[in-house]
């Protein structure tokens, strides 16, 4: 029976508990780095193309590396990769650290000492994307390694109660991100201080320390002959299953609103209403509590219910909605009346722009809540048609990189030289035009007559 208390009982399992450590890292990671990055772009003046380029350059690097690295994990030890992303996310933290501080000079001297001097002698918004370069690899090999090992030790009927309370740990730790993290932001600046980035880099040695010694070596357990066949001929195995192509279509042109809302809603809210760096929390929070609340329950009920694709539609519409109500938040400013947030002495003045926004990422939160724990239930169930799960991940992710390099840009080139509010329907467009993609092609691919394929 779908209850809310079996996720939490899944955290009594030592190997899912190191696991659910990684999520929490790399969450909490990301989404205290995105209210950063708002910090950044006003702090440089930067354009709606530079601010584009921060999302691209995080999913370019992303792009080129996701199948080569499916193939590894599904041929290797998933364990050592995991690790390894961890510590790869210690570095990015250390290059955040270097942003706008004063230790530069020293960094440029040592840099200039191998032929790479160059390379931070430019301004700070560019520094800000060769660091998020490097965030993309790590966070790339967390993702896909610990989702992939997550589908493959659990049991066969609950996989969706797995993967659900795992992305439901995520949301949590996201969640911290955005209320501790914009508070630690609020009162330390990340060009001026270190602390931040100092936290975060404890915990994910903490997420280190955990899967060390919990996790079952090799925990994969890899392919029966890796030589057998070729990354590029099991790709093309699985794009001929018809649910798995369904789901790759729907994902490069979802990604595409998605990914422009991540990047852009943060920094409407700082540059347009003045929001400061624990109110912007507090916005994204809103998505957050309803992910956190709601995926491990939804993930326990498509075990039960079957039918995923369904799940995956309703949630990618309602996702949309959530993305439609933000232009309503500059008209909401001055329409609702000012109320006052404070926290530690401090604080500040909000508006109607301010409800808007927490109401619409909320919205968002359950349209994901309903539609991530499907999603990856049933890419994992078509990887296994081929014992190549990390593989289907993979194709999962390169699927969402397409629409994560170019959407951050073109919804910035739209937002600079069209609106802001035009930017933000045409995000919502494209999650629209998405769920219209996916039906179709699902719907076509089950014509009469025909089995099934594994997850359809």
């Amino acid at each position: 029976m779908a209850r809310f208390g079996n996720s939490v009982a899944l955290l009594r399992n030592r190997e899912f508990l190191s696991l659910a450590g990684t999520a929490f890292a790399r969450s909490q990671a990301y989404s205290t780095i995105i209210i950063a990055l708002a910090l950044y772009a006003d702090a440089f003046g930067t354009s709606g193309f530079i601010e584009g380029l921060w999302g691209t350059a995080f999913a370019l690097v992303q792009l080129f590396i996701v199948l080569p690295l499916g193939r590894k994990i599904d041929t290797g030890n998933a364990k050592r990769w995991l690790l390894a992303g961890l510590l790869i996310n210690v570095l990015v933290f250390v290059g955040y650290m270097l942003i706008g501080h004063p230790v530069h000079a020293d960094i440029v001297a040592a840099l200039e000492g191998v032929g790479a001097g160059a390379l931070w002698t430019t301004s700070g918004s560019i520094q800000v994307i060769y660091v998020r370069m490097v965030q993309g690899i790590g966070a790339s090999i967390l993702w896909i390694t610990g989702s992939t090992v997550v589908g493959q030790i659990s049991p066969d009927d609950e996989s969706g109660r797995w993967l659900g309370s795992y992305n439901q740990v995520a949301a949590f730790s996201s969640l911290a991100g955005d209320v501790v993290g914009g508070l630690l932001l609020s009162m330390y600046d990340p060009l001026q201080s270190s602390v931040v980035f100092a936290i975060l880099a404890a915990v994910t040695l903490g997420a280190f320390v955990l899967v060390y010694f919990n996790l079952r070596d090799d925990p994969g357990g890899g392919v029966d002959d890796p030589e057998a066949q070729s990354g590029v001929g099991t790709i093309k195995k699985l794009l001929k299953l018809p649910m798995l192509r369904s789901l790759v279509l729907f994902r490069l042109a979802f990604s595409v609103g998605k990914m422009a809302v991540i990047i852009f809603l943060p920094i409407l809210a700082s540059t347009e209403f003045g929001i400061g760096a624990f109110a912007i929390g507090w916005i994204l929070a809103g998505g957050k509590i309803t992910k956190a609340l709601l995926q491990g329950y939804v993930g326990d009920l498509t075990d039960r219910i079957g039918d995923r694709a369904k799940f995956v539609a309703v949630g990618a519409l309602v996702y949309g909605l959530g993305i439609a109500l933000i232009p309503l938040s500059l008209p909401a400013e001055d329409a609702v009346g000012r109320f006052y947030l404070g926290y530690f002495g401090h604080g500040q003045e909000l508006g109607g722009g301010f409800l808007v926004l927490f109401l619409a990422y909320a919205v968002m939160g359950i349209g994901d809540s309903i539609r991530l724990p499907a999603s990856m239930a049933l890419f994992v169930e078509e990887g296994e048609t081929y014992d190549s799960v990390a593989s289907a991940m993979s194709l999962r992710s390169i699927s969402w990189k397409i629409g994560q390099t170019a959407g951050p840009l073109g919804v910035g080139l739209i937002k600079d030289f069209v609106g802001t509010v035009e930017a933000f329907l045409t995000a919502s467009g494209f999650v629209v035009f998405a769920t219209g993609l996916f039906w179709l092609t699902h719907t076509m691919s089950r014509s009469p007559g025909t089995d099934p394929t594994p997850g359809d």
